[in-house]
């Protein structure tokens, strides 16, 4: 079997470069393109696997090594956690790139695929594309967990020595607050609060609607990452259409 050295090279440095330029936007790394170019070179250097008889542990920590240098010529070393969150992106991009590329080998370039394509050159072409726009999906995808899940929090509700743990949601666009104590009000979903509980009648007005919104009292609220808060109203509402929320969070009891 012919091996094509130089091609070998470049596709190696394709896939290198789009899995540090991923791992350099995933984590807003502000490093130079140079740095960048210069690190997928020197992953390139695998290609030399192909000349040289590895056992499995040697070529494991080859692989291992190439990439430590890899991840320090591209984003250099400023500390210990900083580079391990290097090479945990550079490893899951490269384990979400390679499933990419093994789903376009057996289900699309196959015979038995859905697309067959005899041409090497189309099989390459349609093998990068594919996998730029799979990390395309994928980069997208993180930064909308990223900005979603870090507004979820555990809470504790304390009422009446009775303790409701909860899933809630920081919503900066909850701004209620009663406007005779001008504590903030969260609300919760009211089928989880025992209606045994006093009822207080807090007038409420928004940019669509105004009313009278039932709201209890507690003995305090425990806001995992915040610590304690007291003061503060629970509003009843009706269940939560929110990713298995049951608690929307005021932002001005983040501030104590």
């Amino acid at each position: 079997m012919k091996i094509y050295i130089d091609l070998v090279f470049i596709i190696n440095y394709i896939f290198d470069f789009i899995v540090l330029l991923s791992t350099s936007i995933i984590l807003k790394r502000r490093n130079n393109i140079f740095r960048i170019i210069l690190g997928s070179l020197f992953g390139s250097l695998t290609i030399f696997i192909l000349f040289i008889r590895f056992n499995t542990i040697s070529l494991f920590l080859y692989k291992i090594i190439i990439s430590i240098i890899m991840v320090i010529i591209t984003f250099g070393f400023k500390d210990i956690k900083y580079f391990f969150n290097n090479i945990y992106y550079l490893y899951m991009i490269s384990i979400i790139l390679g499933g990419i590329i093994y789903f376009y080998n057996n289900q699309i370039k196959s015979n038995q695929g859905l697309l067959f394509i005899s041409s090497y050159k189309y099989n390459l072409f349609f093998g990068i594309i594919l996998s730029i726009v799979g990390i395309y999906i994928y980069i997208k995808n993180i930064k909308i967990l990223k900005n979603n899940y870090n507004k979820y929090l555990k809470v504790i509700l304390y009422i009446n020595k009775r303790e409701i743990t909860l899933n809630a949601f920081l919503d900066t666009g909850n701004k209620l607050i009663d406007p005779y104590t001008f504590k903030p009000i969260i609300l919760v979903n009211r089928e989880l609060i025992n209606n045994n509980n006093k009822v207080l009648l807090v007038p409420y007005k928004t940019c669509n609607n105004n009313g009278l919104l039932e709201c209890i009292k507690i003995d305090k609220i425990y806001i995992d990452g915040y610590g304690f808060r007291k003061n503060c109203l629970i509003g009843l509402t009706d269940p939560i259409k929110i990713d298995d929320i049951d608690c929307i969070l005021n932002e001005r009891i983040l501030e104590g």
